[in-house]
């Protein structure tokens, strides 16, 4: 017996728990994920639109110190796991 569906994945738009997708139409934020650590459960909304980060592999020397930063600036959130905006921002952005 298959489990029921949970309604905060479709409202979210997303095909499953700790699956980031794009959310071009929002007004500020350009991600959301329906985060699942354990028995709870949370929305999260991340990333500011229209800013992209320096990606996986930066190139240039103003890229590489901009990720730097980020990661430095966002450390202590990141470092909280799956239900903090700051690590989901770090995994698809950074």
């Amino acid at each position: 017996m298959a489990a029921k569906k949970d309604p905060r994945l479709a409202r979210a738009g997303v095909s499953g728990f700790n699956k980031p997708k794009r959310t071009p139409s929002h007004a500020t934020k350009s991600h959301v994920v329906v985060a699942k650590e354990g028995n709870q459960i949370k929305t999260i909304r991340f990333g500011q639109q229209g800013v992209r980060g320096a990606g996986k592999s930066p190139t240039s020397a103003k890229e590489k110190a901009r990720k730097k930063s980020f990661k430095a600036r966002h450390a202590k959130n990141i470092s909280k796991g799956k239900m903090s905006a700051a690590y989901w921002a770090n995994k698809t952005k950074w």
